[in-house]
């Protein structure tokens, strides 16, 4: 017969075993979960991915929103989720006009609709939906490659709009150099992306000649003022001091228009 000392000790040893199962379970959860954030690590750089979602990112979605002390040499955005793009309701041969109105100056980019129907289909789509209105331009490189990204409305690389949009335009610039890189000069604007097909929101603005593989869709370009914005946050470069990262000059898109000219 079992004392009730003995039955006692019996539950604080089976108590204490459960505990250890939890505990077990628990260093099992974290090991794994910690492989699986490397795995993702290194596919998002293989594929040009600059915060552990840059991925850039969607959008995420790359869970981290941490900064490389050198910069990544690709404008990359998180994968959208496979909601089907807004239905085509611009004219395809026009030309948009995108008016950015920030709090360190406004930035006018000229849309081509012939070259990139379904970039700038999704920007009337979006800005007519005050989806812009209030984000961050979370990313700026300042070494490498010259661009500041925005059309993050998560603010961390990790946003999108839900879609996909396809590459449009990719070899508006020119055939590839043997070195696998194209121009994208001055004044440009490019869909960021984490691979073909993947376009969502996350834009970028080129401030100063840059060499990128022609795998951006250029979709316009913005003017000698919006450039001269973008130089002044350039010049007070990245926060912590990296060539990567979010801009010491916060910058945000107060209000996102689209016209037809």
């Amino acid at each position: 017969m079992v004392s009730s000392d003995q039955r006692r000790r019996q539950l604080a040893r089976d108590k204490y075993q459960r505990q250890q199962q939890r505990r077990e379970e628990a260093r099992r959860r974290a090991r794994r979960n910690t492989v699986i954030a490397s795995t993702l690590a290194v596919v998002l750089a293989a594929g040009g991915a600059v915060w552990a979602s840059v991925a850039l990112t969607d959008d995420g979605k790359k869970g981290s929103d941490d900064v490389a002390s050198a910069p990544s040499q690709t404008p990359s955005a998180e994968p959208t989720k496979a909601q089907p793009e807004p239905a085509m309701s611009i004219d395809k041969k026009a030309t948009y006009t995108m008016a950015l109105k920030t709090n360190v100056g406004d930035i006018t980019v000229t849309m081509d609709a012939a070259k990139a129907p379904h970039t700038v289909n999704s920007f009337q789509h979006l800005a007519a939906k005050k989806y812009f209105d209030g984000t961050k331009c979370h990313r700026l490189t300042t070494s490498g490659i010259y661009v500041l990204q925005c059309g993050d409305p998560k603010g961390d690389g990790t946003g999108g709009p839900g879609y996909s949009i396809p590459d449009e335009n990719l070899n508006g610039l020119g055939k590839a150099g043997a070195d696998g890189t194209v121009t994208f000069p001055k004044g440009t604007v490019a869909m960021a992306n984490a691979g073909p097909g993947t376009g969502g929101s996350q834009f970028f603005l080129v401030y100063k000649d840059t060499k990128l593989p022609p795998n951006y869709t250029p979709f316009g370009t913005f003017d000698a003022a919006g450039i001269k914005v973008v130089e002044e946050v350039a010049k007070a470069g990245v926060a912590g001091g990296s060539g990567d990262g979010a801009p010491q000059k916060a910058v945000t898109i107060e209000k996102a228009t689209v016209t037809k000219k």
